[in-house]
């Protein structure tokens, strides 16, 4: 290629899965967090801080002229992640674009890109365009942790409001071959603009009708077809409306200038149920549809998950009283200590017998590619879980402290985690009611491990 650099970042990584069966498709689209898509526009449209360099800050601003903090935000969010690697894309004095790279395993040089662009007009500005861009940081959460035969383009462009600047300087560089400059190969491009209005009121059953604006340029009315495939495969929650001819105004249009397929999704326009507060400080998070927004992040995720092409590792684990064991048949396999992000020394086989209690993984790998599974809370005494009348959770769900009864006042170790499986807290305790404050913790669903000498269990936990 030629200024578009893809490069590969090998990173652990711990994700909550099913530890009963293998990635599907379906699996994939079930891992789209509707309470994570509402906190990342929250946090991008200034309605609550967050942290950003490691200290609590509020976006104040996503105007192109005042727009650092939040390509910051969204940079520290990409970077995270495995499997990528984050770039910033400047293209003017003011203009920075925010690219991360997941380099496929067998066809890299094959394309797919998804998109959104994270400047506005005004303040808060949360369909336009906070929506577009959690739902692209939602994707590539998900998405980052599978192997892929294609790679993907997760882009953030800057200063669409002032004339698609952002993405029609990616398309142009993408297809340079000025100087021996080769064309990027680029096979389809999704554009989210404005994905979280409905006329019904949030939440609630209605007509749930989205925009594919499309036109005949390259294969774009393939990514269309793709998409009402999927649509009809899969159980989403919306109704498509195509637009052919659609709309040029906004960033996939720059990429059918350059002659490569694009579609823009988003709600619908064509039937006029649009956001009322469009371009003003009015559009704000208390108009937005979440459900509906995660609706469509499912529809572009089970796309991108299609097209790219999911590598058959199976990164599940069968667990016993005594051992755990990865359930794929893969030609390498290394068991890691999850409390302290290490690989075992030794621990190389398909089954693994730990010696002290703990919690652990396994990076399965194939010869292609590796995946690690989820973290699982071993405890090697424990043969049985606890019984309701010996231990008590309320209340759940949670809103600051979230109380353990311990009538027994055995000996505790409780380990709290979010649903990424990312460790937040260990305490102990042996007193007969035990607190966790969790009211610093964002909105979202958490899993406490509670564990004897004899016992453990696992409790979800939503916290609002």
């Amino acid at each position: 290629m030629n200024k578009i650099t893809l490069l590969v970042v090998v990173v652990l990584v711990t994700v909550i899965a099913n530890f009963t069966h293998a990635q599907s498709i379906q699996n994939i689209i079930d891992q789209v967090s509707n309470a994570n898509l509402q906190l990342t526009v929250n946090e991008l449209s200034g309605e609550q801080s967050t942290i950003i360099n490691g200290t609590e800050q509020t976006i104040t601003s996503r105007v192109e002229s005042n727009n650092d903090l939040a390509a910051t935000y969204i940079e520290e969010r990409l970077q995270a992640l495995p499997n990528v690697s984050v770039a910033i894309q400047d293209f003017n004095t003011n203009g920075k674009n925010v690219i991360a790279t997941q380099l496929g395993q067998t066809n890299p040089e094959e394309i797919y890109l998804v998109c959104a662009h994270y400047d506005s007009v005004t303040t808060f500005c949360a369909d336009d365009n906070a929506t577009g861009v959690a739902a692209v940081l939602e994707i590539a959460r998900i998405l980052s942790t599978q192997c892929l035969d294609k790679t993907i383009v997760y882009a953030l462009w800057d200063e669409e409001e002032i004339g698609l600047l952002g993405a029609n300087f990616y398309a142009q560089q993408a297809a340079d071959t000025s100087n021996g400059n080769t064309r990027a190969n680029i096979l389809g491009v999704i554009n989210m603009d404005m994905i979280g209005f409905d006329g019904d009121a949030p939440g609630t059953p209605g007509d749930n009708q989205f925009d594919i604006d499309v036109r005949p340029i390259a294969n774009s009315l393939e990514i269309k077809d793709d998409l009402l495939a999927i649509l009809n495969s899969y159980t989403f929650d919306l109704s498509a409306i195509v637009v052919n001819p659609g709309t040029t105004a906004s960033d996939h249009s720059r990429f059918w200038n350059q002659g490569y397929a694009a579609v823009l999704v988003g709600e619908s326009w064509e039937t006029n149920d649009q956001t009322p507060n469009y371009h003003t400080a009015n559009d704000r998070v208390v108009d937005i549809d979440f459900q509906y927004m995660t609706e469509i992040t499912k529809l572009i995720t089970a796309y991108m998950t299609t097209k790219a092409g999911l590598v058959n590792l199976d990164n599940t684990v069968t667990a016993t009283s005594t051992q755990l064991t990865a359930n794929a048949l893969s030609t390498t396999y290394q068991w890691i200590n999850c409390d302290t992000d290490s690989p075992i020394l030794g621990a190389t086989s398909q089954v693994f017998t730990p010696l002290t209690n703990g919690n652990y993984a396994v990076l399965v790998g194939n010869g292609i590619c590796d995946e690690l599974s989820a973290c699982f809370n071993f405890n090697v005494l424990a043969t049985a879980e606890f019984l309701p009348t010996e231990l008590t959770l309320f209340p759940n769900p949670v809103v600051s402290v979230l109380t353990i009864e311990n009538p027994l006042l055995q000996n505790l170790s409780l380990t709290l985690r979010d649903i990424t499986g990312k460790h937040i807290t260990t305490q102990n305790s042996e007193k007969e009611r035990i607190t966790m404050n969790l009211e610093a913790n964002a909105t979202g669903i958490y899993f406490v491990t509670i564990a004897s000498k004899l016992k453990s269990s696992t409790f979800k936990i939503v916290k609002e």
